[in-house]
Formats: C-alpha cells, structure tokens, sequence
C-alpha cells in the first residue's frame, strides 16, 4: 500500500537589496526560513534573491549574499519585497520584470514598508487598496495615484496582493500570512513562540507623529485654536470659536477649513483624542475621568471618537503605550 506523499512546502522567496535594513529580512527568516517541526504542518522553503551574486551592504555595517536570482524570485508561491533601496528613485527594470512575472503566474505578491513602491512600479496595485509606512503614504499616492493608499491600517489583504505599513507592521502581515495558510492556532502558537501578540488591535493611526501647522501670532484662526487648547475640559461651540477670533461664524468656518482642511468641530475632537494620550500613558485615572478631562460629555463619546481617531480604543492604547509598559 502506498502512503500519500507528504505536502510539498509552500515556496516563498524575498528580495534582498544593496543598503537594505535588516530588520524586515530577519522577520522574514524568522517566520519562514525556521524550521517548525514542531507543529506538524508542512512547513515553507524560503528562498533569498537578489539581482546580483555580488555582496550586499546592510545597514548596521555588514554584507550578505543571496544565493538566488530573480528567476528565482519570479517562480516563487510568495514573494516578499521587504523594501525598496530609495522611495523616490526607479525600482530596477529586473525586479519590475521580475514582480511582474511573478504576478501574471499568480503568486501572492507581498510587500513590507516601502516595499510597496516595487509592487505600485510594476502596476500590480493599479486600482487596488494598499498601505505603506504612514511617512511614504502621501509620497506613494503621489507617484502612483491608481493605487488606493490607506495611511491608517497596518496592513491590507487584497487577496492575491498584501502590502504592511512599516517594519513591526511587517511581522503582523507575517503572521497573519501563516493563520492564512495553516489556521489560527499555528499562527498563534508561531506568535508565542516569537513573544508578540498574534493579533494587534488598531492601526498606524496611533504611532503617526502629529503634524502642527506653525501660524503667525496675529492669525485670527490661530487666536481661535490657542483659545480652544486653554478650554478643552469646556464645552466648545463654533460660535465660541468665532468669537475668540473675532469674526463672523461663516467667515471663521471658512477660513478654518482653508487652513486645516478639516472643520473646526472635528478640529476639536482631535485636539481633546490628542490631549487625552499622555493621561493614558501615564496615569491610572479611570477612562471616564480622562474622557471627561479633555471635554467629552460622556464616556461613550469619548470611546466613540478615540476608536475613530486611532483604530483603537483608549484600554487597549493605554495597555501598549502605559509608561512602564513591557
């Protein structure tokens, strides 16, 4: 009697490049390029290309070679493009070539970071949704605008097409990529065995830098927005605003709008999400206390806008960012 042959591994290959960080190559390993016997489930065969034979310089002072070329790239079940060496310069014609290949044979095309900047060159993510790391999303809109750029997630499935927003984002794409594969709980017992979470809640929303727009002393506007600031824990009208800016409430909306893009309510409610981050992070008030110290009328509210705001909610920001948090 013949036994059944065992599953063949599922063939996975990832682009390494001249100045790469190693960051996300070592994720990659990690996740792929380990051996899992453990688990009992065919596990993958990692394959690591490059364009070239020749040496690669890492960041951190040291070179590795790959031992594949972009054929072999283009062959893979899934590819990785783990980055991009320079997000406003051309991808090479090969790797382009190469994802296209890749693409046409129906392989499951990955990126991580910048990595989206490869896979946006060759047209695979014409008219599909996608994310990058939230400092390139504006910069990936702007130089692919058929790509429908999502800033806030950390990652996107598109099926056949996955893009991660930056670096750690790239090991939640990993992971969710081996709960596609071989169901919840190998993915989550790869999680434990890597101490991270199997699951983060929120997006990238909850890490992006705020932007503040420098205005003069004697703008009208911002009169109105220093004012608003000194009196979140307050009730907030349109009609108090105008009046710290000393201008028709229709005139300050306008202006308003012109200046921030947004309306000066919605303004508002981001100043009071802002303004509530740092007691989560460093204080034990309860949620309620905090929502109310930064002007919202009610717990429900503030939850409200705070999951709308960051992808997530005030206890789970607060679990992650809590100072003296593992």
């Amino acid at each position: 009697m013949l036994l059944p042959a065992p599953a063949r591994p599922h063939q996975v290959a990832v682009l390494v490049f001249d100045g790469m960080a190693p960051f996300e190559l070592g994720c990659v390993v990690e996740l792929f390029g380990l051996p899992r016997p453990e688990l009992d489930v065919p596990w993958y065969d990692l394959k690591v290309c490059a364009e070239t034979p020749e040496p690669l310089r890492v960041v951190g002072g040291f070179t590795l070679r790959a031992e594949h070329g972009l054929d072999v790239l283009a062959a893979a079940e899934t590819v990785i493009v783990p980055g991009v060496a320079d997000v406003r310069g051309p991808v090479p014609a090969g790797l382009v070539a190469a994802l296209r290949r890749a693409g046409e044979r129906g392989a499951r095309l990955v990126s991580i970071c910048s990595g989206a900047f490869a896979l946006a060159a060759a047209g695979l993510l014409d008219g599909r949704p996608a994310t990058t790391h939230w400092r390139y999303a504006a910069l990936l809109q702007e130089r692919f605008p058929a790509v429908r750029v999502n800033p806030s997630v950390l990652y996107v499935d598109d099926g056949d097409v996955l893009t991660s927003a930056g670096s750690a984002a790239g090991l939640d794409l990993l992971i969710h990529l081996v709960r596609t594969d071989h169901g919840p709980g190998v993915a989550n017992a790869v999680a434990r065995r890597l101490v991270v979470p199997p699951h983060r809640e929120g997006g990238q929303a909850q890490f992006i830098e705020a932007a503040v727009t420098p205005v003069g002393d004697d703008d009208a506007v911002a009169r109105a927005m220093t004012w608003a600031l000194e009196h979140l824990a307050e009730p907030i009208t349109v009609a108090d605003l105008a009046r710290a800016a000393t201008m028709s409430q229709r005139s300050f909306i306008r202006h308003f709008r012109r200046q921030t893009g947004t309306s000066p309510l919605r303004w508002v409610i981001a100043q009071r999400v802002a303004a509530s981050l740092p007691m989560l992070e460093s204080t034990g008030a309860p949620v309620e206390e905090i929502g109310a110290a930064v002007g919202f009328e009610s717990a429900v509210t503030f939850r409200h806008h705070f999951a709308k705001a960051m992808r997530t909610s005030p206890s789970a920001y607060r679990r992650t960012f809590a100072t003296g948090s593992p």
